[in-house]
């Protein structure tokens, strides 16, 4: 089984140790490729290439090869267009305040705790706050994305009817 991914203008991509980079107008993803299963390959037409390694055409193999191709298309679009998640910031009584410090999100006065909430934000993520609104952007759909559900997690309220208490950071636009 044979797929073939055409490189859109302005894009480019190398392999080095099983690693492939793409390189678009926004910066660069990288992701692993080394996989028993198959190989990935550059083609001279600007295309990167995906063959089994088996001459087989079962239903595994196409799962998983197609999946290597949805990622290496998402790795693409982020180059091209990059990713972005929002979040909603809702409290009831408590004004939450959120706070990025250097690689924390500090969660501030959730549900009128005197601990403040931290997470980590992933590296690729870029977070921005306006008002009640969280907005997370980045080149890799994985690292926004795992950002967002860190944040919403984070602010996860335990032994509480959670139709009561509605308070947290919710995502409102998946990436």
């Amino acid at each position: 089984m044979l797929t073939v991914i055409k490189l859109p203008e302005g894009v480019e991509a190398r392999i080095e140790d099983d690693i492939l980079f793409i390189k678009g107008p926004l910066g660069e993803n990288k992701r692993l490729v080394k996989n028993p299963l198959f190989t990935v390959s550059l083609d001279e037409v600007k295309s990167v290439v995906i063959k089994s390694a088996k001459d087989s055409n079962s239903r595994k193999y196409k799962r998983i090869i197609n999946t290597y191709a949805s990622h290496i298309n998402n790795m693409i679009k982020g180059v091209v267009n990059g990713y972005e998640a929002r979040l909603k910031i809702t409290y009831s009584h408590f004004p939450i305040t959120v706070k990025v410090e250097g690689n924390n999100v500090i969660i501030d006065n959730f549900i009128g705790e005197k601990k403040p909430r931290k997470t980590k934000l992933i590296n690729g993520a870029k977070l921005k706050v306006e008002g009640n609104i969280i907005t997370i952007t980045g080149l890799d759909k994985e690292v926004v994305g795992q950002t967002a559900a860190n944040l919403e997690r984070t602010t996860q309220i335990k032994k509480k009817d959670r139709r009561v208490f509605q308070d947290g950071i919710w995502i409102i636009k998946k990436p």
